[in-house]
């Protein structure tokens, strides 16, 4: 199926993935018909994007055109599929790559969509999620694996929901500059204890929890499986500590990347497979490991179950948000009043002010249900203490834009507008989230007295920088309270350049 066709059947659609991971960009593309993925393209190219990352955030100019040439075929293919079928996500690399804002803009101009970073622990999230839709079913718990260009995710789950999961801070290309060239057993040791030093603070949580079957994917792991394979030092598929000895005094005896010709191993993995062996003989003796089965399937494969949860109102950002709200003891019956009204001066408002996007309305929804979330914590400057919440903590399902936009949403929704805050924003989306607080703050002021009867919504009319709220003959008049909190809303609002009245 071409990449321009259209779904030729109600219960047909097309979606793609694309990992912009540490050592490699993948991209796969499915054919979905009648809730059942078939691959129909698979595309992976080595940039080795860690490895141009410095110490500052900054990206090497030319890794970056490697990137972007990339990512310009990578568009070619997913030219003509809608955006709300497209996923794209940024690992570790793009998570270091503070200073390559300018790098993504450009790359998300090649690809043609738009590209998220996600966490860590969202990441490992999405690995599991992939292994576990692609293996057969499992009694019990499963520990997956993946060793990555920049970083290392270990998970423990059940089905498909992790239980526990953790992102460390080394991978194979990270780990290939410990060891350097020439290979020695100096450099292979210090790799190894350097990803000992990572893995520390989680065997005890790991050990503790316990699995029935370990899970290996992603490159690295596959390249040793492989390999191990190849060579015969296995009893069919999978990884054995033995193994992984072999392999050891294989990369010694070769002495370099370069002369490293080993049976299974692909010549543009050498530069990094070394770095990516001592990390795994770290995990193998960290948790304890004696075998570790090699899956196929990873983060792109998760993300495509991820992108179809969502296209089938199946989105885990609204577990993630209902948990939030119980956590913190969220008043859900003002949050349910709140979001209701937000959503009402939303519809008024949508076309006048471009908030068409799906998006749009989910992030509002999102901020009214979580904008008293700080309240459990302190109530003097509680939208401070829940935006500082919502941007920092694990969000499963969130990519970090998400949470920045959520958390300023939070942080915008009363007293003064947090225009500094907001101007941090890339330029695109300053506008919409501005507007977006704007209904929120106009609903909550709407809502002040948190009472259970039903309010009249009012009519909002927009006509540019000038807002009318128009409420029923005479509401005002018997509610002064609510129009002095108006008045005092107009006077936030000047800042912005808006107009406020209400009749």
């Amino acid at each position: 199926m071409a990449a321009t066709e259209p779904a030729r059947a109600a219960g047909e659609a097309q979606v793609a993935a694309v990992d912009l991971g540490s050592n490699s960009f993948h991209l796969i593309v499915a054919r979905v018909v009648d809730g059942r993925v078939h691959v129909v393209d698979r595309l992976r190219e080595m940039v080795r994007l860690g490895g141009g990352v410095d110490a500052d955030g900054r990206l090497d100019p030319a890794v970056a055109e490697r990137a972007l040439a990339c990512l310009r075929r990578f568009g070619q293919r997913l030219r003509g599929l809608p955006a709300s079928n497209v996923r794209a996500v940024g690992t570790n690399a793009l998570r270091q790559a503070h200073a390559a804002g300018a790098f993504r803009r450009e790359a998300e101009a090649a690809l043609g969509h738009a590209i998220e970073i996600v966490a860590g622990r969202e990441e490992a999230r999405l690995i599991f999620l992939g292994v576990a839709r692609a293996e057969a079913p499992a009694t019990g718990r499963r520990l997956v694996v993946d060793i990555g260009g920049g970083s290392t995710e270990l998970v423990i789950g059940e089905g498909t929901h992790p239980l526990l999961a953790e992102s460390l801070e080394i991978g194979c290309v990270s780990a290939s500059r410990l060891v350097a060239d020439p290979i020695t057993a100096e450099g292979l040791r210090r790799a190894e204890l350097a990803a000992r030093l990572e893995l520390e603070p989680y065997e005890a949580a790991f050990r503790a929890s316990g699995w029935r079957q370990a899970l290996g994917t992603s490159g690295t792991i596959k390249a040793v499986g492989a390999v191990a394979q190849a060579s015969g030092w296995v009893d069919g598929a999978g990884i054995t500590r033995p193994a992984l000895d072999r392999l050891q005094e294989a990369l010694l005896s070769a002495g370099s990347a370069q002369a490293l010709k080993l049976p299974g191993l692909d010549a543009d993995r050498r530069p990094v497979f070394a770095g990516g062996v001592a990390v795994l003989r770290a995990v193998f003796e960290a948790l304890g490991l004696e075998r570790l089965a090699v899956a196929e399937s990873a983060l792109r494969e998760g993300l495509l179950y991820d992108l179809l949860g969502r296209l089938a109102h199946e989105d885990v950002r609204g577990a993630t948000i209902e948990a939030l709200s119980q956590r913190f003891v969220v008043d859900a019956a003002q949050a349910e009043r709140v979001a209701r009204t937000a959503g009402a001066l939303l519809r008024e408002a949508a076309g006048a002010w471009a908030l068409t996007d799906d998006a749009h309305g989910e992030l509002l929804a999102w901020g009214a249900r979580l904008h008293e979330l700080g309240l459990a914590l302190a109530h003097n400057r509680y939208h401070r203490h829940g935006a500082y919440v919502l941007e920092h903590a694990d969000l499963p399902g969130f990519s970090r834009d998400e949470q920045q936009r959520l958390a300023l949403l939070v942080l915008a929704h009363r007293r003064k507008f947090p225009l500094e805050a907001v101007q941090r924003l890339p330029e695109a989306a300053r506008q919409s989230l501005t507007r977006l607080a704007v209904l929120l703050r106009l609903a909550v002021v709407l809502h002040r007295g948190r009472n259970p009867e039903p309010i009249p919504t009012p009519s909002l009319g927009v006509d540019g920088d000038r807002l009318l709220l128009d409420f029923p003959p005479g509401w005002l008049d018997q509610h002064p309270l609510t129009r002095a909190d108006l008045a005092q809303e107009a006077q936030y609002l000047r800042p912005l350049h808006l107009t406020l009245r209400c009749r």
